[in-house]
């Protein structure tokens, strides 16, 4: 009886010791040597533990030489013309992330009149007022690019939406835009016949 006690003590002890080793080896891969980011190092001569990236480096993903596309700017200042052709699926697209991003504070329709500003905000301006000069800019008239600018840099109390609305997204919007200001000021003559008869 003795010895089978002795046996299932060493039996248990070797299983601990084992468990033991197993945790200190674990421990010892997580703690690895190496450096952390910024961490001092004397292995350059500047004291860092990294070099910094060659210059003009750019990220992978990050390569944007589509000044037009991704910066809503032309050679001559802001861009006046999409940079894809305008599609049924691009409005409907920039419907879709209008009402999402951009409703609450313009409303549905552009005029500036959503949710937040009937809760106290400041009333953005509407896209369909002609304004003079002395007023700010008329937003019947600007150039497109105007619209994606303000969307990836804000502008007044509207802050930047470039980390939640991607570019071709802004450009969808920026069209939507378009549609929603000319369907509030087109004249009769520049519709469709067929639209034309259903007003008459």
């Amino acid at each position: 009886m003795i010895p089978e006690t002795r046996l299932r003590l060493r039996q248990g002890a070797l299983a601990a010791l084992l468990a033991l080793s197993g945790c200190e080896l674990r421990q010892a891969m997580f703690d690895q040597p190496r450096y952390e980011p910024l961490e001092a190092s004397a292995f350059f001569a500047d004291g860092g533990s990294a070099r910094a990236p060659v210059k003009g480096t750019i990220a992978r993903g990050q390569l944007r030489l589509d000044r037009h596309f991704y910066e809503g700017k032309a050679d001559t200042g802001l861009a006046t013309a999409l940079p894809m052709p305008v599609t049924r699926e691009l409005l409907e697209r920039g419907h879709e992330r209008f009402d999402i991003y951009c409703s609450p504070c313009h409303d549905r329709t552009g005029r500036g009149n959503g949710m937040v500003v009937q809760r106290g905000l400041k009333r953005p301006p509407s896209f369909h007022q002609s304004r003079p000069p002395d007023q700010g800019l008329d937003l019947r008239t600007v150039p497109v690019g105007y619209f994606f600018d303000v969307i990836t840099n804000g502008f007044g109390v509207m802050y930047s939406y470039a980390s939640r609305v991607p570019p071709e997204d802004r450009w969808a919007i920026a069209a939507y835009i378009r549609t929603l200001q000319f369907s509030q000021n087109a004249r009769v003559d520049q519709l469709p016949p067929e639209d034309q008869r259903q007003l008459q």
